[in-house]
């Protein structure tokens, strides 16, 4: 016996929004093509705004892709062109506002070009950057923009093998530096030993240092702090307290009050962070230490708050706002493949004396 017809609306029995890729359950270029009665380039033309698909279909093509909730694979579309419109931008921490405040400037760049941030949070780890290295670049991002330059060894081999435009951020490379090396920041030693001058000049001697996460660029703040104090043989390692801890206003008033209950008589005390000082600063009144006539306090990178504590908290500006904004447009250079007449560009910083010293 014959099978009946089948009724032809059996066929499209299915939505649109039904029509997706098995794999991924995601709409895909050609449901919208069907939907939109293009052929799939068709629809590709029309939503790169190309000027050979006639604007009355480019508007049909977007409208029916709206319709589906269709989103465009930038990753396959990579693959495809070679091309990609995503820079990979690896920060320590987002709960930091002095990245939170580098990476507003990087999106404001990008995103004006045409271009998107994929964020990786490496946590002080160098292990953990190589990881989000190994995770990303085969997504093929068009640019890297990598705070700072310590890299594991891994983390060196596949930044060799995957040669990608990247510029580091907040660190400037002190040595001769290979052609392809570009970045933006200031000398963090320099701001180091700028701050252990002013406390010199404000007739303090027992100076303490107080560190926290002990990342690379603390380290190098350490550095200058050293160096100065030992020029003018008054460097005492006992007065250094280094913690691997994240940076926090609870631990700074550990380290505070650590330094205070101990004997060391120290006069001023030099913390890697604001937050630290800030939790000094709390900890102080807590304790009735009088700031800065028993103990002067300074801190560093000028965060939020800063100038509202009691007193006001003498520390470095750091011009984090422009690194990013720089870095952001020294990549758009490499990616355009123009010449970077500045490869290393030092914005410097600034010390903002106040009332805690």
């Amino acid at each position: 016996m014959p099978s009946e017809p089948r009724d032809k609306s059996d066929s499209h029995s299915e939505t649109a929004g039904q029509r997706r890729s098995r794999a991924s359950g995601r709409v895909t270029l050609s449901d919208v093509a069907e939907a939109a009665g293009v052929s799939s380039m068709t629809v590709s033309r029309a939503l790169r705004g190309e000027r050979r698909v006639a604007p009355a279909l480019v508007e049909k093509v977007r409208e029916v892709a709206a319709s589906l909730g269709y989103v465009p694979d930038l990753a396959a579309r990579a693959l495809a062109s070679q091309k990609s419109t995503q820079v990979l931008v690896l920060i320590p921490m987002l709960s930091n506002t002095l990245f939170v405040d580098v990476i507003e400037a990087v999106h404001k760049v990008l995103f004006a070009q045409g271009y998107h941030m994929l964020i990786g949070v490496t946590h002080y780890d160098p292990q953990e950057e190589e990881q989000l290295l190994r995770a990303y670049l085969p997504m093929r991002p068009a640019g890297l923009l990598l705070t700072g330059f310590d890299h594991s060894e891994a983390a060196q081999q596949l930044l060799a093998a995957n040669p990608v435009p990247r510029v580091h951020l907040m660190e400037l490379r002190e040595q001769a530096m290979p052609a392809d090396n570009y970045c933006v920041g200031f000398s963090q030693t320099a701001a180091g030993a700028e701050m252990t001058r002013h406390l010199l000049d404000q007739g303090y001697r027992r100076i303490a240092f107080c560190g926290a996460q002990l990342d690379a660029r603390v380290m190098q703040r350490l550095e200058g702090y050293r160096t100065v104090l030992k020029q003018e043989g008054l460097y005492e390692p006992g007065l250094e307290m280094l913690n691997p801890e994240r940076s926090s206003l609870a631990l700074g008033a550990r380290q505070f009050e650590a330094l205070i209950r101990s004997e060391s008589a120290v006069d001023a005390i030099f913390f890697c962070n604001d937050d630290i000082a800030q939790g000094a600063l709390l900890e102080a009144a807590r304790m009735g230490i009088k700031v800065p006539e028993q103990v002067a306090i300074a801190g560093f990178n000028d965060l939020p708050g800063s100038d509202q504590m009691v007193p006001p908290l003498t520390t470095i500006r750091t011009p984090r706002d422009e690194v990013g904004e720089r870095a952001a447009n020294m990549l758009l250079q490499l990616l355009d493949g123009k010449a970077v007449k500045e490869p290393c560009v030092d914005l410097g910083f600034r010390l903002l004396p106040r009332a805690s010293t």
